[in-house]
């Protein structure tokens, strides 16, 4: 499984989207990723609290739910969001990273089903909470 982090990493830094909002995949295993992101003052939303914008939580969300399909043992060659709701539970805590935690947890012939958290320092009171939709492509021939 470590070439396989090291892989995923790698690909992680190599999308833009994700290198310039700082995300690095801490974790992967079979249908779960887990990705952190830095509080950076580039991403706050409301300069007099200094919470970081949702539109960074929720892109951070959709990249940890994105690589929780593609570490599935379905073994998809793609995947891309179908749909994605976010519930905000609290503003995240200014300073603090901000970790999503995406497991697949079913997968149909051409759908896989998300659910991600996204916390800060306090791990016991999420910053939001999600589920989603991703397309799911595998190799010709694969079996479902």
């Amino acid at each position: 499984m470590t070439e396989i982090l090291t892989i995923a990493r790698q690909f992680i830094q190599a999308l833009p989207f994700s290198r310039a909002l700082g995300m690095e995949l801490t974790e992967l295993g079979p249908g779960r990723a887990t990705i952190t992101m830095p509080w950076d003052a580039r991403l706050v939303g409301d300069p007099g609290t200094g919470v970081l914008h949702g539109g960074a939580i929720s892109a951070l969300m959709d990249t940890a739910s994105g690589a929780s399909v593609m570490s599935h043992p379905a073994a998809p060659t793609s995947t891309a969001t179908l749909d994605l709701r976010i519930d905000y539970m609290r503003p995240a805590t200014p300073g603090q990273n901000i970790t999503a935690r995406a497991e697949c947890h079913h997968v149909t012939r051409s759908v896989a089903f998300v659910r991600v958290t996204a916390c800060d320092e306090d791990t016991a009171r999420p910053v939001a909470m999600g589920t989603g939709a991703f397309t799911l492509e595998r190799a010709k021939g694969a079996t479902p």
